[in-house]
């Protein structure tokens, strides 16, 4: 087989080394791609709505829980018994616009109350839940 030969001195090598081809058209692609993404321009021209930092009004109930075991629903305190706390989330959140509990909670609290307030607030009607945070 003269193929296979190897190659012995003075003969020439003509064989096609791809691997730096490859680097070139790698290279290429990503600086295509990236052009492109820059230069894609939406539809319309429009001028967005901006959101103003002090509108934070919640639109749901807010309730807060405080390391002595106190529940606070819309800053209104209410008793650590759970048929109190079901029937003012219930009252709450049938006169709230969107139908979302806000839990607000300090770093000690355990989350086993967190859990049992947050069951309640389902139990009473509640279709969203919200994390409050800094």
């Amino acid at each position: 087989m003269a193929l296979f030969r190897p190659h012995g001195r003075g003969h020439i090598i003509a064989e096609i080394n791809v691997t730096p081809l490859t680097d070139v058209f790698l290279v290429l692609l990503i600086i295509f791609m990236i052009t492109t993404s820059a230069m894609v321009k939406p539809a319309a021209d429009v001028d967005l709505p901006k959101a103003a930092e002090n509108e934070t009004e919640p639109k749901g109930i807010i309730v807060t829980m405080t390391p002595s075991h106190e529940i606070y629903v819309n800053e209104r305190l209410v008793g650590g018994d759970d048929a109190t706390l079901a029937s003012v989330l219930r009252d709450a959140l049938d006169r709230a616009p969107d139908k979302v509990v806000a839990l607000a909670g300090d770093r000690d609290v355990i989350l086993g109350e967190v859990v049992r307030v947050l069951g309640l607030a389902k139990e009473a009607g509640a279709t969203g839940f919200a994390l409050a945070s800094e």
